[in-house]
C-alpha cells in the first residue's frame, strides 16, 4: 500500500471531501454541507486528515476537541475551537473504491496517535448508519445514556474510547476520565 498517504486536510481538498460526504450521507439525511464541515476543520485543523489514494482523495477524517458526553449538532456550524480533554471523531469516510483495505482503521489509528500527542484523554464519536459493531471492534464502547441532537436520527449511538499514554490509562473502560496527563491542556 505504498500509494497511500494520510496527511492534514488542505484548502484544495474541499471539493473532493464535500463530494465524498454527500455520497456517504445524503441518502440517509445526515449530510451537513460544506459550511458545517469547514467549521469543524477550522476548530481543529491539526486533527483533520485526508487519505490520498490512486491520485485523488480516497477518504477523510474530521475530528475536534469537544466535551466528553457531548457532540456537535449536524445542523449547526462550530463557532470556534473548544478546550477539551476529549477528541471527538466527527466524521470518517472512505471512498467506495478504497474500501475493504483497512484504510479506515489506518486513519483512526492516525487520529489516536495525534490525540495522544496532543494529550487528549478520550476519543468519542456518534455511530450512524449501523456502524456500531465496526466501532466496537476498534475499542469504542456504547454510551446509550448520552442524549444526541435530533439531527443524528433515531439509530445513532454515542461511543467513547480511552486513549492510553506511556502505559497509563487515561480513562476508565467506560470512557470516564481519571486524573490528568502531564502538560498543558489542548486548546
Amino acid at each position: 500500500m505504498s500509494d497511500i498517504l494520510i496527511r492534514l486536510l488542505r484548502e484544495e481538498d474541499w471539493e473532493e471531501v464535500v463530494t465524498l460526504e454527500e455520497r456517504a450521507y445524503a441518502a440517509s439525511g445526515l449530510s451537513e454541507g460544506e459550511a458545517a464541515l469547514r467549521s469543524r476543520h477550522r476548530a481543529s485543523p491539526s486533527t483533520c486528515f485526508v487519505l490520498e489514494h490512486a491520485g485523488g482523495i480516497g477518504g477523510y477524517l474530521l475530528a475536534l476537541p469537544y466535551p466528553l458526553l457531548r457532540c456537535p449538532d449536524l445542523g449547526l456550524a462550530e463557532e470556534g475551537a473548544r478546550e477539551a480533554r476529549n477528541l471527538h471523531l466527527h466524521d470518517l469516510v472512505i471512498a467506495e473504491q478504497a474500501r475493504g483495505r483497512g484504510l479506515g482503521r489506518r486513519m483512526q489509528q492516525r487520529l489516536e496517535e495525534t490525540g495522544r500527542t496532543l494529550r487528549h484523554e478520550t476519543l468519542s464519536l456518534v455511530s450512524v448508519q449501523g456502524s456500531r459493531e465496526l466501532w466496537s471492534r476498534l475499542g469504542y464502547r456504547a454510551r446509550p445514556e448520552v442524549g444526541l441532537p435530533a439531527s443524528y436520527g433515531t439509530d445513532a449511538l454515542y461511543m467513547t474510547k480511552p486513549l492510553v499514554s506511556s502505559g497509563t490509562p487515561a480513562a476508565t473502560a467506560d470512557g470516564t476520565p481519571v486524573g490528568t496527563l502531564p502538560g498543558p491542556p489542548r486548546s
